[in-house]
């Protein structure tokens, strides 16, 4: 079974890279991404137990963009040398002003009477904190009935709480990839804000190689749609479930939402020969 879109507690997951490693094998997924959000802490550290049981590691990567002041997730892949170290200063400093972000969220969530404090969130969040660690402490604190709610009323785009954090563009994004070795595939675009089909000439314009047709979040009518634009347009397809352990339950590794994942042998296998 083959899983490109995992996450570990080195970005917003629960599972350190050991133990995503460990539920990967109990899984029956035997070719795994960890595309942590801005950091390649999680797939560094998941090596060496990879290489013991037998799971195919492959290097990847979710990189934060602006597309139109929105933000776009970007998924790169089979990063030269495990990332090499142009492409990781780049991402410290993308790092650097995530850790800027968190400082005024945590501000506004005070403004707004909320007692959540940046302490806590990192405590959490350990080098990578993130918004789910904030919605996490809401809910603990009984602020909000679930961890959804905290976005959609607080910490999405639209929401109350929500502070600019700097991206950087798509396009550089796409060209940092490319410079690094590797293939550069579309998000979830199923969440994308904006007509994807219309979107899609200008982002294989800048590069684009790939499209994640096969998501959790996708219906089947989603996923057909995201496989006849990658043929319209010449490009490669990605997949996987964006697993986060505890932080989204309903997420199985290699299987997604109640089981509608199967991402085909043949997707890796066309990555692998680009």
């Amino acid at each position: 079974m083959i899983d490109l879109h995992s996450h570990t507690n080195q970005s917003d997951g629960s599972l350190s890279p050991a133990e995503l490693i460990a539920a990967a094998v109990e899984s029956g997924v035997d070719v795994l991404s960890i595309t942590d959000h801005d950091t390649f802490a999680g797939y560094d550290a998941a090596g060496a137990a990879a290489r013991e049981q037998g799971v195919d590691l492959i290097c990847g990567i979710e990189l934060s963009t602006k597309l139109y002041g929105h933000s776009v997730h970007l998924l790169g892949y089979f990063l030269k040398g495990g990332g090499p170290d142009g492409l990781r200063d780049w991402v410290e400093d993308m790092q650097a002003s995530r850790r800027d972000r968190n400082r005024r969220l945590a501000e506004r969530l005070q403004e707004l009477g909320f007692d959540v404090k940046l302490e806590e969130a990192e405590a959490l969040g350990r080098g990578m904190t993130g918004r789910p660690h904030f919605a996490q402490i809401m809910l603990e604190k009984g602020y909000v009935s679930s961890l959804r709610q905290a976005f959609d009323e607080y910490l999405d785009e639209s929401a109350k709480a929500y502070v600019y954090r700097r991206e950087p563009q798509f396009s550089e994004a796409v060209a940092r990839i490319h410079d690094a070795g590797g293939i550069s595939s579309l998000a979830h675009p199923i969440r994308v804000n904006g007509n994807v089909p219309e979107l899609l000439p200008e982002l294989c314009d800048a590069g684009l190689n790939a499209i994640e047709a096969y998501h959790s979040d996708h219906a089947p009518e989603d996923t057909a749609l995201y496989l006849e634009l990658a043929r319209k347009y010449g490009l490669l397809v990605t997949g996987g479930s964006d697993f986060h352990g505890a932080m989204k339950p309903e997420i199985r590794l290699g299987t997604g939402h109640n089981g509608n994942l199967q991402v085909p042998r043949q997707v890796l296998d066309r990555l692998r020969a680009l």
